[in-house]
């Protein structure tokens, strides 16, 4: 693994490990504001802005970025790999099946998908943050406060943690959510302290809104972007159909998640058996605002229980299939069908594929939902 420098920004493998992680907080340890772009550019080999992650995760993740950067890659993508195995516990949990071979079995798929091989090689966080959404979703009734940490860890990446704990208050859970909330706001507090310590109040909020003008500019963030992979609703739209109507990241935001709320406390209350309302819930976090394709990884063991009840009761449940189904396409999205997208239809239409997809899940659900609750 060659050490990172001007020559080889442009290589993919471990970036967000170098460039959200690694260089950020070793920027951090040397008593810079590692938020502000421009410092990070000028001190550090990296490509990519270091985008407004809760702070805590600058003392999470440290044991990562305390020793040489071969060193800390190898263990970050080895925790990594940890955490997608005990994703795939959780999703065994959710099928009812035997652990053991429900755990292989759904560990080999999430490796060898597209979107688990892009967490160990790119050096995402994704892992971290499936495991806080599905663990608290898992445990938000029978461990509530095991469930908080898990939403703690959820508001790592604030497009996370945001929706989910606005969702989890709708159903009923809200202790949870605002104890989780409150956790990652404490452990905040002690990294925060020191960077407001050193700009001032003023001084940090100019650099967050520098922060937020420069991702809303890149090619890979901006939602009118038509080389993004943005799978949100309003990013997809744009890429669709080439319209990108005012406060269009607002308006999904608040459409998607009044739906969503909606249905998921009325399938609650209704006592759904399908596992509907967590499939909802996972999908409308990654649809209502700006997302990536690994983050439907969140979805995981909600989709192998969804799935699970969906082959028993096929003839009925057509719709909840076809969501399982749509979800499958960033998973199964491989370089060699990447490959032949871009061939016979263009570049454009290979980094919106994901997204019209995982709207397409959502829509479904929303109608799966709408015909359970009139039956």
């Amino acid at each position: 693994m060659g050490l990172p420098s001007a020559g080889n920004l442009a290589e993919e493998r471990m970036q967000d490990f170098r460039d959200a992680l690694y260089f950020p907080i070793r920027e951090f340890l040397a008593a810079g504001n590692p938020y502000d772009p421009a410092v990070m550019f000028a001190h550090w080999p990296v490509r990519q802005n270091f985008n407004l992650y809760q702070p805590y995760h600058l003392l999470l993740h440290m044991p990562f970025a305390l020793p040489s950067y071969r060193v800390g890659a190898v263990a970050f993508a080895l925790a990594s790999l940890v955490l997608l195995v005990a994703l795939a516990v959780m999703a065994a949990a959710r099928m009812r099946v035997p652990w053991v071979v429900g755990t292989a079995v759904v560990a080999a798929l999430l490796v060898t998908s597209q979107v688990g091989k892009a967490q160990l090689y790119v050096g995402q966080v994704n892992p971290l943050l499936a495991v806080g959404v599905a663990g608290a979703l898992l445990a938000r009734n029978s461990h509530p406060r095991w469930a908080a940490l898990a939403v703690a860890l959820a508001w790592l990446k604030p497009q996370f943690g945001l929706p989910l704990a606005i969702l989890l208050c709708a159903r009923g859970s809200w202790r949870v959510a605002l104890g989780g909330t409150g956790i990652a706001a404490g452990a905040s507090l002690v990294a925060l302290v020191p960077l407001v310590v050193r700009d001032g109040v003023s001084g940090f909020l100019e650099v967050v809104g520098r922060n937020l003008e420069h991702a809303s500019q890149t090619a890979y963030g901006a939602v009118n972007s038509v080389t993004a992979q943005r799978v949100d609703l309003a990013a997809v739209l744009f890429r669709v159909t080439g319209w990108l109507p005012p406060a269009a990241e607002l308006l999904t935001l608040v459409v998607v998640l009044t739906v969503s709320v909606v249905l998921v406390r009325r399938l609650d209350r209704a006592q759904d058996d399908t596992g509907a309302a967590d499939l909802l819930t996972c999908v409308a976090v990654v649809v209502a605002v700006v997302h990536q394709p690994g983050d439907v990884l969140i979805a995981v063991p909600a989709m192998a229980a969804a799935a699970a009840v969906w082959w028993r009761r096929r003839q009925e449940l057509r719709w909840l299939g076809l969501a399982v189904a749509a979800l499958l396409v960033p998973f199964a999205h491989l370089y060699f069908v990447d490959t032949v997208i871009r061939e016979f239809v263009g570049v454009r239409s290979s980094v919106t594929v994901d997204g019209v997809a995982i709207v397409l899940a959502w829509v479904a659900l929303v109608v799966f939902a709408r015909g359970r609750l009139r039956a």
